[in-house]
């Protein structure tokens, strides 16, 4: 049974942890993600971008899978299906495909047409038992198509965003998507600080979580952040594994071309990232 993310965070806010956003591209990811967090009984989220629910064929199709899947595997600890950096279109067809959470992603909008495409969601989102997502400032590099130039988040915007009546909120504090460039500054402990006083404790959300250093998620997570999202990290283990295996020419003995068994070892390596991040999260045990 798939459930709206607001607990989760909620419980992972008082908690002083963070429950992980890993983002899903086909059956393999989704099946990696739902089985570690079943072992190390944790509460996970299950990140979706528009690019990548096109390429699975549909959000409903998306949906589908993982409820199906939720139940086949016998998955017991909380799973939320959650868009990620939805556009306002794409948030209201996940709403209509089954998903149990949305991220609107305003920022790119000026504040007021950001406050009020947030506004109408919330409505939208709650309305059906979803939990929603927005986001202020940017976060910077490019995910799926999806850019932005890295702005700080403004404490006085995110306490309007908050005022919505959002679950969790993006803010930009120095984050990007990708790989971390050898000049990154970190992150903006300072902003991160006073978003969170200016947001009265809403759960915080921390994008572009590959490569950011231990001690920092630690104190993000000090800080307020209770969502932190993982997707190029699990991507570069499943390419680097899958090389790996090819090169070995593993592929070439008995039937090791099978996509099974050629797709096996990038689903392992991804198993191996998901518990590396969940163990410096700190939800291992938490569902």
């Amino acid at each position: 049974m798939l459930v709206n993310a607001t607990e989760m965070l909620q419980k992972a806010r008082d908690g002083h942890y963070a429950v992980g956003q890993f983002n899903i591209n086909n059956l393999e990811w989704t099946k990696s993600i739902l089985l570690t967090a079943q072992e190390l009984n944790s509460p996970v989220i299950l990140g979706v971008s528009e690019g990548a629910g096109k390429y699975m064929t549909g959000f409903t199709t998306v949906a589908a899978m993982v409820r199906a899947m939720v139940d086949s595997l016998g998955i017991t600890v909380p799973v939320a299906l959650h868009l990620d950096h939805g556009t306002y279109e794409g948030a209201k067809k996940c709403v209509a495909a089954g998903f149990s959470s949305i991220m609107f992603d305003g920022s790119h909008y000026p504040i007021d047409e950001n406050i009020e495409k947030t506004k109408e969601l919330v409505a939208l989102a709650h309305e059906k038992g979803l939990s929603i997502e927005a986001e202020v400032g940017s976060i910077g590099g490019e995910e799926d198509g999806v850019v932005g130039m890295g702005e700080i988040a403004d404490p006085a915007e995110c306490a309007r965003i908050a005022g919505l009546g959002i679950d969790f909120l993006a803010a930009g504090i120095g984050n990007i998507h990708g790989v971390y460039p050898p000049n990154w500054k970190g992150l903006d402990f300072d902003a991160l600080e006073k978003i969170h006083n200016a947001t009265n404790g809403i759960p915080l959300v921390l994008h572009g979580g590959t490569g950011i250093p231990a001690d920092m998620i630690k104190k993000a997570i000090s800080l307020g952040v209770s969502k932190i999202n993982v997707n190029t990290e699990c991507q570069l283990a499943f390419a680097a594994a899958t090389r790996k295996y090819v090169e070995e020419g593993k592929d070439r003995q008995g039937k090791g071309f099978d996509p099974r068994k050629l797709l096996a070892p990038g689903a392992e390596a991804i198993k191996a990232t998901v518990k590396e991040k969940m163990e410096l999260f700190g939800s291992v045990g938490k569902a």
